[in-house]
């Protein structure tokens, strides 16, 4: 397999076992330094990936998943405490699902701990690349990224983290995460499409809603609208209901209103809306990834809302896959260390450890994961193939279908 460079499409990108394409996209939160959110193929046999456990890092355990001759290394706050230690033991899990399927992985991955700690992505980033790591896949947080990237970057050493938070990206340390400003820019392209002009928002007081917020400005005049109202709102509901008071009366120039927060956020939101007597039926409400919640279709007051996430049949088949190897459900991030694990194997496979490079990473044909397509830019962050999806009772349907590739370039799996 190769793949063709210059205006060519990539082609023959072999991502797991079977010809298994790294597939469709979804949103989540910031990160913690922003308030970010934190099965076998059919066929052949799955070839058996070996875990073998390391010597403890500061307390922390670290293990080698694979027995390939490309280390790579996996950096996640595994042993950290709550959300962040779970969320780290089902990427690990995705990952060496992603070995399984792959048809005879050259890839070694070196599984580090890194607490959650800034100093103990240092540690760890330290000790693989010292180990012959040609790449470090995570850390999770954007703290941890950054300090990582202080070691990783001077060895030459590219990185592929979780953040979401666009700060700490730059060249050699891409972002492969549901980043807020990819769902903004589609769900307001989409509004715009169907003739609307006219844009108001009310935004979380958060890392997200900052990064919303922004992203929304640009994304409405891009769309050649006009934005007519805005507010942001903190938690404390007395005064989110001031928040809600001072755009109602501004609301009557709107056909569009943006509300880029959880489910619990927006139908509290709705719910002040109503109250302030807003005909919320003669407004287009929309949402980012975050709508992606099914308390959200058994709420009538938003039916017919659109919001941007990924085409989740991709997920649906990887989370299958993983119930049945690990006997639980994966957290939605999972899907990113598969997808980085699966690129990676793919690249090796098809040019050799050389390809794990920013020239490599960044090109503009882009990929096809779990979660649909995306590319990264050659300054870190990324971009991914959206769907619209529309509220209604039963479940949302989509009424935007995700684009497959970016202008006809994106890398198939053949």
């Amino acid at each position: 397999m190769t793949f063709q460079s210059g205006s060519a499409v990539w082609r023959s990108l072999l991502v797991a076992a079977a010809a298994f394409a790294l597939a469709s996209c979804g949103s989540g939160g910031m990160d913690d330094d922003a308030s970010e959110t934190l099965n076998p193929m059919q066929g052949n046999p799955v070839p058996k990936v070996e875990a073998r456990p390391l010597d403890a890092i500061g307390g922390g355990q670290s293990a080698v998943i694979g027995q390939g001759a490309v280390k790579v290394a996996l950096v996640l706050p595994t042993s950290a405490a709550g959300n962040a230690g779970a969320t780290a033991q089902s990427m690990r899990n995705a990952a060496e699902l992603a070995l399984s399927e792959f048809d005879a992985p050259d890839v070694q991955l070196m599984v580090k701990d890194d607490h959650g700690t800034a100093q103990g992505a240092q540690t760890a980033v330290r000790e693989a690349t010292d180990d012959g790591a040609r790449l470090v896949i995570g850390p999770l947080f954007a703290h941890s990224v950054a300090s990582a990237a202080q070691v990783a970057k001077p060895k030459g050493v590219p990185i592929v983290a979780f953040s979401t938070d666009s700060s700490v990206a730059a060249n050699g340390v891409f972002l492969l995460s549901f980043m807020p400003e990819s769902d903004v820019q589609r769900v307001v392209s989409y509004a715009a499409s169907q003739g609307k002009r006219s844009f108001a928002a009310l935004l979380p007081e958060t890392g997200y809603g900052s990064v919303a917020e922004g992203a929304f400005q640009q994304a409405v005049a891009k769309a050649g609208g006009r934005v007519v109202g805005l507010e942001r709102y903190p938690a404390d509901k007395a005064k989110m209901a001031q928040a809600v008071a001072r755009l109602s009366s501004a609301l009557s120039q709107a056909d569009t209103l943006f509300i880029p927060d959880t489910a619990e956020g927006v139908q509290t939101v709705v719910g002040l809306l109503a109250a302030n007597g807003v005909n919320l039926k003669r407004l287009q409400l929309l949402g980012t990834g975050l709508w992606d919640d099914p308390a959200l279709a058994r709420d009538a007051s938003l039916s017919g809302a659109w919001y941007a996430a990924p085409d989740d049949s991709g997920f649906r088949s990887f989370a299958q896959r993983y119930r049945a190897k690990y006997g639980s459900d994966p957290v939605r991030t999972a899907s990113l260390a598969y997808d980085a694990t699966s690129l990676v194997a793919a690249l090796v496979k098809s040019q050799g450890p050389q390809s794990l490079n920013s020239e490599t990473f960044a090109n503009p044909s882009g990929f096809s994961g779990v979660d649909g397509a995306f590319r990264f830019e050659s300054d870190g962050p990324n971009q991914r193939g959206l769907a619209v999806y529309q509220v209604q009772a039963g479940g949302a349907r989509v009424v935007s279908p995700a684009p497959k590739s970016f202008g006809g370039q994106t890398a198939q799996a053949q």
